[in-house]
């Protein structure tokens, strides 16, 4: 995998033209025709770069895990740095559109250093796109516009700090852009927890929690061929339950079952939940049930 360290060896690779700032790039083309992406395909490549993209695709499938995303009504694309980034010649997009890319040192010293990591959408794999209206492409337009001027000209000790406020304004209005998109999204969430619990059933039932211990949230996000940063925040979105409640909460029903085999101690239940220690098994149950192990097998206990 290659790895670019700075903006310009990053954009001489993508055959663009080398920023004006060392640490910032705008590119805001509103031309007409198509473009196909940057360098006919590209093997697995990583930055310290901050992207944020707005393209048309024409030609091409994107895609973020398991689903395909429509991309009609134009995307915008966010990059955080050390992201994997990877495509084919089969992209063609509008030439139209515009790209902001920043070195992570570019926010050094400032507020939008810290908010920029809260943003969950710089989180999510290259292909997580958030879809925009007609509406809403002309807002992001005009901030571009305005970052474009100002990057452009001749760059004095305020430049950056207008810069930087535009970013952050530009994000907010991302923010709430995607906080929309997330209520379109009940059924994709309904899936992906109907496959997380399909996926732990799985992963107990063939014995791997009492071989190999309790999963990982990023282990079963990777089974599911999505970020876990993207599953923690779409089921705690639809749900109001995190990715570790909904993994205790299983464990917990499976625990209920063999605790009402009297012929395994507390310990060798634990054991078989994966615990290494069985005075976790216990105080997690008491925490989620409210009684220990013991007293729910003795007040459930088959007669």
């Amino acid at each position: 995998m290659q790895h670019f360290k700075t903006l310009a060896s990053y954009l001489d690779y993508l055959g663009l033209p080398r920023p004006e700032h060392p640490m910032l790039s705008v590119f805001n083309s509103k031309g007409d025709g198509f473009l196909p992406c940057p360098r006919e395909s590209s093997p697995a490549i990583t930055n310290d770069c901050y992207s944020i993209s707005f393209k048309k695709y024409v030609d091409g499938d994107l895609n973020y895990g398991r689903t395909q995303y429509d991309f009609t009504n134009g995307a915008l694309i966010f990059i955080a740095p050390r992201q994997v980034l990877q495509w084919d010649k089969s992209v063609v997009f509008e030439q139209k559109g515009f790209s902001i890319n920043f070195h992570e040192d570019f926010l050094k010293g400032t507020a939008l250093a810290h908010q920029i990591k809260k943003y969950g959408f710089f989180s999510y794999s290259v292909n997580e796109a958030l879809h925009l209206s007609p509406k809403e492409e002309k807002q992001l337009e005009s901030i571009v516009e305005n970052i474009e001027i100002e990057y452009q000209n001749n760059q004095d000790v305020f430049s950056k700090e207008i810069i930087i406020s535009q970013l952050d304004t530009l994000l907010k209005y991302a923010n709430r852009f995607y906080e929309r998109q997330f209520l379109h999204r009940k059924e994709i969430a309904n899936n992906l927890l109907e496959q997380f619990n399909q996926h732990l059933t799985q992963y107990f039932e063939s014995g791997q929690l009492q071989e190999k211990g309790i999963p990982s949230i990023e282990q079963i996000a990777d089974k599911m061929s999505v970020s876990k940063r993207y599953l923690s925040d779409t089921l705690k979105k639809e749900t109001g339950k995190t990715t570790t409640e909904h993994l205790q909460l299983l464990i917990i029903d499976e625990a209920k079952n063999i605790l009402l085999q009297p012929s395994k101690s507390i310990s060798e239940v634990a054991y078989e939940l994966g615990f290494e220690y069985p005075p976790y098994f216990s105080r997690l149950f008491k925490k989620k049930e409210g009684i220990s192990p013991t007293q729910y097998r003795e007040k459930y206990k088959l007669n």
